[in-house]
């Protein structure tokens, strides 16, 4: 079992940054791959980004590629998600996400979920 707590969310202005946190707890955190979605009002979830259980590989959504790094500890069960030049469309409710095997942008493929954390960016 995985169970990952989101941290770091708040209201910024746009240009600003956030570094969100993501605490999991359970043996297989180090093992599985963990990925970032986000969630705006009104709209589905989609995919931010995902790193592989080692850490050697990362991926972004188009949105945020060159904004965001997402990254992680294993010796610490924690990871990360740094959002620089942030813009109100980044606006959402952000998950952490961990469980499968291999990093990918499929939300299904992930078993576990944190609670989320609110980032709101205003203009």
């Amino acid at each position: 079992q995985v169970q990952p707590v989101e941290s770091g969310g708040g209201l910024v202005q746009a240009g600003g940054s956030l570094r969100l946190s993501c605490a999991a707890s359970g043996r297989t955190f180090s093992s599985s791959a963990m990925g970032w979605f986000r969630q705006a009002p009104g709209k589905e979830r989609e995919f931010v980004a995902a790193i592989t259980w080692r850490g050697g590989s990362t991926y972004y959504a188009d949105s945020v590629k060159g904004r965001f790094t997402i990254s992680r500890d294993n010796a610490q069960n924690t990871g990360w998600l740094q959002m620089n030049s942030l813009k109100p469309e980044d606006t959402a409710v952000y998950y952490c996400a961990a469980g499968p095997p291999i990093a990918t942008r499929r939300a299904s493929e992930y078993r576990y979920w944190g609670q989320g954390t609110q980032v709101t960016v205003s203009s």
